[in-house]
């Protein structure tokens, strides 16, 4: 993302102006934009004109547009982002109010205006323009016919491409078609892997499987970069690790992210801090429950008496259309950061925030053990 101009009030309202650059950007801009706001944006509009003659054609015109935000859609698969509203600045060929869906488009600048721009959205302008934020972990799971490759940034797991293949059953006395099926998919997953990963970005190419299949595949792709001299996969042949799933889906990341040698692999990764936060609140939610909280009330609660260490929350809640919800968790980020907390804002789509949405969102490690009144064993209780 590349921000243009920067324009906030000192009562927090104003405007920003930005490009995005890459499919992730098309996500931040997904958690910045808020119904109520105002987008600026170039569009193509159908325009209809009359000739002398009396007939009409119909011509394409790109026109700049502000509209005042009404909905908004978010397509995961395409990351592609579609914003309606009514036009609140009337040009010749739209009129004022009238409704309009605006896409967002790659390298096509646009400008975002809010009432109030609170630290959560300031943050995440921050973190896209930082070109080191890109994706620096590559995945490729995999099983007979089946492979996932998939780019792991801070705040997303983009599917890259989904490979299926049909390999025929191995039959009695001859392997030939079942051969030539394997090495028809080896050849496909090849091809994606050099399409799909940036090896100058990537520091980690993780291929997983059951089986041997991962064996198998890397000694063919390795043979092949030898027999037509590919540098690029050659030379980075130590990037690639090697580890065991239990399928060739995009859910089995999730057991890949937990394993020791892959912490290890990737503790100086973006992604690793979040993985690694997660485990400790499970571990420490098993050994002493007092110093981990989930859920809305408790954490809060925790926050109140100054104990959380580690605040973890996914994006998902700030982008919830109920202002007043939107703004206890904004609140909930201020009151821990007063506190001197580590404060971690996980993205929905990717397989830690995945794991912490299942925890209702919101979650903490404190720095010292908290008893709640709701977990005292009341008085009468104690007495018999």
């Amino acid at each position: 993302m590349k921000l243009l101009n920067r324009n906030i009030e000192k009562d927090e309202s104003g405007s920003v102006r930005l490009i995005p650059e890459g499919p992730e950007d098309i996500w931040h801009a997904y958690n910045l934009i808020q119904l109520g706001d105002q987008l600026t944006a170039s569009t193509i509009r159908g325009v209809k004109s009359e000739t002398k003659t009396g007939s009409v054609s119909t011509d394409r015109k790109r026109v700049k547009l502000t509209i005042s935000i009404e909905d908004v859609f978010f397509d995961t698969y395409a990351c592609a982002l579609r914003i309606k509203g009514r036009n609140i600045v009337e040009n010749k060929y739209v009129a004022f109010g009238q409704y309009h869906t605006l896409d967002l488009e790659l390298n096509q600048p646009f400008t975002l205006s809010k009432p109030q721009w609170d630290l959560i959205s300031l943050k995440r302008i921050e973190d896209a323009c930082d070109i080191t934020k890109q994706a620096d972990v590559a995945a490729v799971t995999m099983q007979e016919g089946l492979a996932v490759v998939c780019l792991l940034t801070q705040y997303m797991t983009v599917v890259r491409q989904r490979i299926e293949v049909p390999i025929p059953r191995k039959r009695r006395g001859s392997t030939t078609n079942y051969e030539k099926g394997v090495l028809r998919f080896y050849d496909q997953v090849y091809r994606a892997i050099k399409q799909h990963i940036d090896f100058d970005v990537v520091k980690v190419v993780i291929l997983g499987s059951p089986g041997f299949v991962r064996e198998q595949f890397f000694d063919y792709m390795m043979a092949q970069a030898v027999k037509t001299e590919d540098r690029v996969i050659i030379e980075n042949k130590s990037k690639f690790l090697l580890v065991h799933t239990s399928s060739g889906h995009k859910g089995a990341l999730e057991e890949v992210m937990r394993d020791p040698q892959i912490k290890a692999r990737l503790a100086d990764t973006k992604s690793a801090e979040e993985a690694r936060a997660i485990d400790n609140f499970y571990q420490m939610l098993n050994d002493n429950p007092d110093r981990a909280f989930y859920g809305y009330e408790d954490v809060s609660k925790a926050a109140e008496h100054g104990a959380i260490g580690t605040l973890m929350v996914t994006d998902e809640l700030f982008r919830a259309a109920d202002v007043p919800t939107r703004k206890k968790y904004i609140q909930l980020v201020e009151d821990s950061q007063a506190s001197n907390a580590n404060v971690l804002v996980f993205s929905s789509l990717h397989v830690s925030g995945e794991r912490l949405n299942q925890l209702t969102g919101v979650a903490a490690l404190l720095n010292f053990p908290l008893v709640l009144e709701s977990d005292e064993e009341p008085e009468s209780d104690r007495e018999n």
